[in-house]
């Protein structure tokens, strides 16, 4: 009897040990790529804090959150997301905030077909987004916005003063267009890297051409120094900066010398001042009074929106992938993938995201919202 009783025990243990192996096996695993350090880490620290937010399931599935420090370098990247795709079998890949290193990740989730949401507005050859999909808002969706205001401010020239990088080249090459297009002439374009500390020579020539306008790309605080090196040179017109540069560190660090300057933004970092009828406004005072309550007052923005928004897309698009194939299984990514295709239209804080198979963007020109630097606070332009 006892003997009968003691095997008793052990299938039970070996059921339990089955089970809770299963369990395991069907955690959904997201590989999170993020700058927490190096020149892109003010973008990347925010993501990372509003990780933490995160809940711990999804439609009954556990998350398993893996993430790692990019350092803002291309190379190390794609080294972390070989190691998603190989040993981790990752469900999806999240990241980066940094485009360099988001453009260089692209291959390796396409190769391991998994899917890849990237945290900026990385551009890829035609037909080459098959497993890409951006919450950011295009490159082209924000030069609209940028476009609209200068028309507004009676700008007819521009000057670009820009990153050498992918961010940089991809805002020059749609901005450039579809502002001549608008009848505004671009001129002088400057370029410096990420890792300079200096633009005097740019600021220089911009300043010296007097251009009525000159749109900055840069990113983050990083976004600060080439600002204030073109009131330091003199230069009297307007300045404008991108998306990437929508951050109260930018703000700190530039101080009184991006006083003025115009920035693009995604709707959550300005939650409470957007108009009732905005679509986003509920989705974005959501976001927003979370991570304020979290990491303090004002400290939303835009790059934590995106890991907020992550959870948005994962909620509507795991069920549906659920039942094609479990968490762990091509099966599941390559339903993950196609359960992307099929959530929109769908309500985030940074707007209103429908991703089709002809479009891994989903957001409609509308979705920039032009803010001003005003007593050291963004302020919503009317």
């Amino acid at each position: 009897m006892r003997r009968t009783h003691h095997f008793t025990l052990k299938a039970l243990a070996a059921a339990t040990a089955l089970a809770a192996s299963s369990l395991s096996w069907a955690d959904i695993t997201i590989g999170v790529i993020a700058p927490l350090t190096g020149p892109a880490s003010a973008l990347g620290i925010p993501v990372g804090q509003q990780i933490k937010l995160w809940p711990k399931e999804i439609a009954g599935e556990k998350l398993k959150v893996i993430v790692m420090d990019d350092a803002t370098d291309p190379t190390q990247g794609v080294t972390i997301a070989k190691r998603f795709v190989s040993s981790d079998q990752v469900d999806v890949i999240m990241g980066s905030v940094a485009t360099p290193v988001a453009a260089a990740i692209t291959q390796v989730a396409e190769e391991a077909q998994t899917p890849q949401i990237s945290w900026s507005p990385v551009a890829t050859p035609e037909g080459k987004d098959k497993w890409l999909f951006r919450l950011p808002q295009s490159n082209a969706v924000m030069s609209y916005a940028v476009i609209e205001h200068m028309k507004k401010q009676g700008v007819k020239t521009v000057g670009f003063l820009g990153y050498s990088d992918a961010y940089g080249e991809t805002w020059l090459q749609d901005f450039k267009p579809m502002a001549e297009a608008a009848g505004i002439n671009v001129g002088l374009i400057e370029r410096f890297s990420r890792s300079d500390t200096s633009v005097t020579g740019q600021s220089v020539k911009l300043a010296a051409s007097k251009p009525d306008a000159v749109l900055v790309v840069a990113s983050g605080s990083g976004a600060a120094m080439p600002h204030a090196a073109l009131i330091e040179r003199g230069y009297k017109g307007k300045i404008y900066q991108t998306h990437a540069a929508a951050t109260r560190e930018m703000v700190r660090v530039g101080g009184k010398a991006v006083e003025g300057g115009f920035i693009v933004s995604g709707p959550a970092v300005l939650a409470e001042q957007l108009p009732a009828n905005h679509p986003s406004k509920a989705e974005s005072i959501r976001y927003a009074q979370q991570y304020d309550q979290a990491y303090g007052k004002n400290s939303r923005t835009q790059f934590a929106a995106h890991a907020y928004d992550s959870v948005l897309v994962l909620e509507k698009a795991v069920p549906l992938a659920l039942q094609k194939g479990k968490p762990g299984s091509p099966e599941f990514r390559a339903a993950l993938r196609d359960a992307f295709e099929q959530i929109g239209p769908l309500v985030v804080s940074q707007g209103v995201l429908n991703w089709t198979p002809a479009d891994h963007w989903g957001y409609t020109n509308e979705t920039g919202v032009m803010m001003r630097v005003t007593n050291g606070e963004f302020k919503v332009e009317p």
